[in-house]
């Protein structure tokens, strides 16, 4: 098992630690609850560390992107980055990542931690082109401090006016005492903030920087717990749970960030799905009653028919009432629909929402 450069500082501040996607990682500190609503209202700081970064280079660099990436790095400028995914050769997706334009002839992908190795060897069979790539995971560390005071909080320790740098922008710029730092107006938590990208031996004296800054502003460590319940509540699809190898871009609502504007991996099926129409369909759901539904559970219709399974669940720390998402034929998936959950010999009505489901 692995650990991030910051393995010993979890384990001092007293984390709940636990194995994913082969590191040892911090899921929860003082409790879910608690770091949730962190987020939510102030500033919390998670070591993400264990995602993955490739950085692809050199004059092949934008036709390589393209290539594998479903959404158009065309329209992207020094200083943006985009949400993008992976295609297989079968009509799924090999994994969900973010695409920063680093330089003219540079670009970093950041991919899950669970797929590094697999989106490394299905990248490397497509660099026919043979653009310049390397695997830059194991040296680099991610911090995401998120939440509507990061801002505010972050702004002491660089020169660059935080405020100004627009969702899905960045700068690379000097941050807690450290040059050369990626600062990325991106996260998965729905309540802003920012993405630090750094060196392993640099990023200790960011997060300690980081939480002095952040004193008077209530920041705390945030768990990979918090980090699910958080992104779930925006509706934000987990690798591994609501989309995988099997599953259709157009099943998951990822049409927006599919771009036929030019050649990509298997681009012809996946517009045949996109006319054609899919059988099933990612939807948002709210509990009708007090209950958790959970991933794994049963969708049924009134007749106690199946329709699906659930892939992700929890109770809402914001809202206080289960929520879930889960794949269903799209006769089922317009939002005021209503399903049921079978939960343990009981089946639990429920309303197909539309998302998010945290609307601040």
């Amino acid at each position: 098992m692995k650990n991030t450069a910051l393995t010993a500082v979890h384990e001092a501040l007293g984390a709940k630690m636990v194995p994913f996607a082969g590191f040892n990682m911090p899921v929860q500190y003082e409790g879910v609850n608690i770091e949730h609503q962190t987020v939510r209202d102030n500033v919390g700081v998670f070591d993400v560390s264990h995602m993955g970064e490739f950085l692809i280079s050199g004059p092949e660099a934008f036709n390589l992107v393209q290539k594998v990436s479903s959404n158009d790095a065309s329209k992207l400028t020094v200083g943006r980055a985009q949400y993008a995914y992976l295609p297989n050769e079968t009509g799924g997706i090999v994994d969900d990542m973010i695409v920063y334009k680093i330089k003219e002839d540079q670009y970093l992908l950041v991919v899950n931690a669970s797929n590094i190795d697999k989106d490394w060897a299905h990248i490397t069979n497509h660099n026919t082109m043979e653009a310049d790539m390397r695997n830059l995971s194991d040296d680099y560390s991610l911090l995401a401090i998120q939440g509507p005071k990061a801002v505010e909080a972050m702004q002491s320790l660089t020169p660059v006016d935080l405020s100004a740098i627009k969702f899905y922008h960045f700068e690379v710029a000097e941050f807690a005492g450290i040059e050369n730092v990626i600062i990325s107006a991106t996260g998965y938590t729905g309540s802003g903030g920012f993405e630090i990208y750094c060196k392993n031996s640099e990023v200790e004296q960011i997060w300690n920087k980081a939480f002095e800054a952040g004193a008077d502003f209530g920041i705390k460590p945030i768990g990979l717990a918090a980090r699910d319940t958080l992104r779930l509540e925006m509706g934000y699809c987990l690798y591994g749970n609501d989309i995988d190898d099997t599953t259709s871009p157009y099943e998951a609502g990822l049409g927006w960030v599919t771009k036929f504007t030019k050649e990509f991996v298997n681009h012809e099926q996946l517009l045949e799905h996109k006319e054609k129409g899919v059988d099933r369909k990612l939807i948002a759901f709210e509990m009708d009653e007090r209950a958790i539904p959970r991933g794994g559970y049963e969708i049924k219709d009134s007749n106690q028919q199946d329709l699906g399974i659930v892939t992700s669940g929890t109770m809402s720390p914001s809202m206080g009432i289960g929520i879930g998402m889960g794949y269903v034929p799209p006769i089922f998936a317009t939002p005021g629909s209503k399903i049921h959950i079978q939960i343990r010999k009981k089946l639990v009505p429920a309303t197909v929402i539309k998302l998010p489901f945290y609307k601040k």
